[in-house]
């Protein structure tokens, strides 16, 4: 009995011998695999999940790239530009037991990464040319009330804690950072991964940290224009 058990371990740990032989058959189905599995992503993304997502969603511009259908709880208003990117499966809480439509914003060729968060309870309003990496939690409320006895009492949070956030053009926000209420993030700057941003951020500047601090301030280059001559005087 111990040698059949030792010999049948033996077997499960060497597995299939993978031979100059076995080689290209091997191979030929691991491309096999990979277009099945391609496929198959792509077909439940362009007649399910898209179609989908596009129904909630008030406004959807041109060439919409995404991956699974995010998880949305309760209706609110979403509007989405063009080129926008959604990675991966984020999601959009909406709550409109303060204000009636609340509403987010996602402007032109913006990213959107994997598990990234937003719980809108009026507005978020996102520029153009941003990239929100995965895991991120934006949020213009504090989810729930501060004060224990409205807590307690299963109350909303109260209507002057609900406060707008908004993200300008080109904003780089890095991985598993928190965006809290009444936020505002001036173009270009850069947030860093982890880190709690709980006042405005001007436009050219690099934060990190909890609460997030400026670091760093970006220097402007002028762009140049290509095929422009240098006037002749």
């Amino acid at each position: 009995m111990n040698t059949l058990r030792k010999l049948a371990g033996r077997i499960v740990r060497a597995g299939i011998p993978v031979t100059v032989v076995t080689r290209p058959l091997f191979s030929s189905f691991y491309v096999l695999h990979v277009f099945l599995r391609e496929s198959g992503i792509w077909a439940l993304r362009f007649f399910y999940c898209e179609p989908l997502f596009k129904s909630q969603c008030r406004k959807v511009g041109k060439g919409l790239w995404m991956e699974k259908l995010p998880y949305l709880i309760n209706s609110g208003i979403i509007e989405i530009g063009d080129n926008v990117q959604l990675s991966g499966k984020p999601s959009f809480a909406f709550s409109s037991k303060l204000y009636p439509d609340p509403a987010i914003t996602i402007g032109n060729r913006t990213f959107i990464g994997h598990q990234t968060s937003f719980a809108i309870g009026k507005s978020i309003v996102i520029g153009d040319d941003c990239f929100i990496a995965g895991g991120v939690r934006i949020s213009d409320n504090d989810g729930h009330p501060v004060n224990a006895e409205d807590r307690k009492n299963h109350l909303p949070p109260r209507r002057e804690d609900v406060r707008e956030v908004r993200i300008g053009n080109s904003v780089w926000i890095g991985g598993h950072a928190t965006i809290l209420k009444g936020v505002t993030i001036g173009d270009r700057s850069v947030v860093g991964a982890s880190a709690v941003v709980t006042k405005d951020v001007p436009p050219d500047t690099v934060v990190v940290g909890n609460p997030a601090r400026i670091v760093k301030t970006l220097e402007i280059f002028p762009q140049k224009q290509s095929g422009q001559k240098k006037p002749v005087s």
